[in-house]
């Protein structure tokens, strides 16, 4: 099965989150994961994929421009259906733990459910999950740094079995869904 990873992100918080969910779908045997920047990522090579999962940092409890930028292209494939019943996830970071996290996670699920899209979060028996998630997809805290001069304060372990955990579920997910499909 094809998933396709698309994340914005400003000093590598939002990538490594990004890196743990590619790593989480890739251990399910027949997952194919493209993983890319905004910048690079293309929006027709969508309708080609099972699964799409999309993040980005949140600014102020909303999507970044970045990412916003490129969700805005999905006109033709949704005006063609083209992403009707594809799984989709979604990702953020934040700079605060009150930073908008779910409001940042539901924005990024609007335009999947608009696409027809079936989303695919994480439940409260995912052990991952149980202390500290969202049901809505992953969202994570990397506190803002004291000074412009500090290294970024990067995703914890726990941060990132969270993504691990949610890259996982959707290539089962994708994979269960598509053997359905086909049959």
């Amino acid at each position: 099965m094809n998933i396709y990873i698309v994340y914005d992100s400003e000093d590598g918080h939002t990538e490594s989150l990004a890196h743990s969910i590619a790593q989480g779908a890739r251990s399910v045997t027949g997952a194919r994961v493209i993983l890319h920047h905004v910048e690079r990522a293309d929006v027709h090579d969508l309708d080609k994929m099972d699964a799409i999962i999309w993040g980005c940092p949140g600014h102020f409890g909303s999507i970044s421009a970045g990412l916003k930028t490129w969700i805005d292209k999905l006109g033709y494939l949704w005006a063609h259906g083209k992403l009707v019943d594809k799984i989709g996830a979604v990702f953020c970071t934040t700079a605060t733990e009150h930073g908008g996290i779910e409001a940042t996670l539901l924005n990024l699920i609007t335009p999947m459910l608009h696409q027809g899209m079936i989303i695919v979060g994480l439940p409260a028996n995912v052990p991952e999950n149980v202390l500290y998630g969202s049901y809505y997809g992953v969202g994570i805290t990397c506190r803002l740094e004291d000074s412009p001069d500090d290294p970024p304060n990067m995703p914890t372990e726990d941060d990132l079995a969270l993504g691990r955990a949610l890259g996982r579920r959707v290539a089962l997910l994708a994979g269960k869904f598509i053997g359905r499909r086909e049959g």
